[in-house]
């Protein structure tokens, strides 16, 4: 019997991605820039800027489908949760990986319920800033996740991953989305090098996702794990 009311929420929550995807393309011409990695079907954690409410559903919404659907951004329960609507979307069409951001409510702990999801083979969207970026900085300082990550699961490509625009496809406050290109660059891998403490390690990991940036005309090719 459950089996026979999964299953139509598991049709719907294909149908609406599809159909986000589709606008998401329709308003914005989001485009993948693959300058350091290939679209392959290669485990990783995509980590990324934050600027809007959009800049997640960006992401997902470049991967090609045969990615997308093992992909699962971490995201805010807070958030995904609030009403009905976003409570489908967020874990059924995203299928986020949802996480307490109130460390004296919560009842798990956010990094398990992250390497689970790494460890039953899914590729993450994350979030290393944790919250909006609304200065003139181009990031700002990473919370201590992302090294985490790295340290606990060495083998996972994590991926930088600089979306442009989406401050000014939609700003804070704005429910309408205006209408310019966006576009989502990958760049090559990072992983902790032998020794390498959290600081320095957080460091060249924003370097590397700041060298994405198309404002900054010497970005590198490729910042990954060379010098």
């Amino acid at each position: 019997m459950v089996a026979l009311f999964t299953l139509p929420r598991r049709i719907a929550a294909r149908t609406v991605g599809h159909a986000l995807a589709f606008v998401a393309r329709f308003i914005t011409a989001v485009r993948a820039d693959w300058r350091g990695i290939e679209p392959v079907a290669v485990q990783r954690v995509y980590y990324a800027n934050h600027v809007s409410n959009a800049d997640m559903p960006m992401i997902w919404t470049v991967l090609p489908p045969h990615m997308r659907r093992q992909t699962r951004p971490v995201a805010a329960a807070d958030y995904w949760l609030k009403n009905k609507l976003r409570a489908f979307v967020g874990p059924e069409v995203f299928n986020c990986v949802l996480i307490d951001r109130r460390p004296d409510a919560r009842t798990e702990d956010p990094m398990e319920k992250i390497i689970e999801a790494i460890d039953e083979g899914a590729s993450l969207i994350i979030f290393p800033e944790g919250n909006r970026n609304m200065t003139e900085d181009p990031l700002l300082p990473f919370r201590a996740g992302l090294y985490n990550i790295a340290k606990a699961r060495p083998d996972v490509d994590l991926v930088p991953t600089w979306v442009a625009n989406l401050n000014e496809i939609m700003p804070k406050g704005e429910v309408i989305p205006l209408p310019l290109i966006c576009t989502v660059t990958f760049g090559a891998p990072v992983h902790v090098r032998d020794g390498e403490d959290k600081d320095s390690f957080l460091r060249r990991a924003a370097d590397a996702l700041v060298d994405l940036a198309p404002e900054r005309p010497g970005a590198r090719a490729s910042g990954g794990d060379g010098p």
